[in-house]
């Protein structure tokens, strides 16, 4: 792969006017025909790179190289996470990091231990990115067949948490484990009231009640 396609990407994305699905989608199709014969490695590499050159809209180019190179999900390790995570600065971006480990923890290349770390985290990004990751477990979409037990010792740790963007994930994540495991998600927000967010039991309970986050 052509060591400098890093930089000519994160040139392009600094040139866009505005960053859009659109745009980004254009950029990944132009140079997917460089990216998708390479190693795995090789593309973790460059999205690290790309990240790491900090232009806007370089983690949503990090993921779709990523995502749709035939084997590179595959090969996400922690140390990668580790790295994409270092400049996080908004929930879209925590939420691009989320989407690469939670299907690397699906799929045992991370391990549980490392996203309890993050929840434990004092920055909120990674606490957010614990949360989120557990998506991939429980939405059909995303390839999750159910997992509570996980989910729930994720939302465990991060049951008293009151910052507003761990308070949203909360909420997405007990919502999305109560699509497939509702009773779980029941018992949990009855024993964990008190604790938890009031904008978490209402949501949730709306889904449960009505298959809807808000009514």
């Amino acid at each position: 792969m052509n060591a400098d396609l890093a930089e000519i990407v994160a040139v392009r994305l600094q040139k866009l006017r505005r960053v859009d699905a659109a745009c980004l989608r254009a950029i990944h199709k132009d140079v997917s025909r460089q990216v998708v014969p390479e190693p795995a490695r090789a593309v973790i590499r460059l999205a690290t790179d790309i990240v790491e050159r900090d232009p806007p809209g370089g983690y949503a180019m990090a993921y779709l190289l990523i995502s749709y190179h035939p084997t590179a999900q595959t090969h996400v390790r922690a140390r990668d996470l580790q790295q994409f995570g270092r400049r996080m600065r908004s929930w879209g971006e925590a939420d691009v990091v989320a989407g690469l480990a939670g299907p690397a923890w699906r799929e045992g290349q991370i391990s549980a231990a490392l996203i309890h770390r993050w929840a434990r985290s004092r920055n909120r990004w990674w606490r957010r990115v614990a949360l989120v990751s557990t998506l991939p477990l429980n939405v059909k979409s995303h390839g999750g067949t159910g997992d509570a037990p996980r989910t729930l010792a994720v939302c465990r740790l991060l049951v008293s948490d009151r910052d507003d963007m761990v308070v949203k994930a909360m909420s997405w994540a007990l919502r999305a484990l109560a699509e497939r495991e509702p009773r779980a998600v029941a018992d949990f927000v009855t024993a964990q009231e008190d604790r938890l967010a009031r904008r978490v039991v209402r949501e949730v309970r709306n889904k449960l009640r009505t298959g809807r986050k808000s009514v």
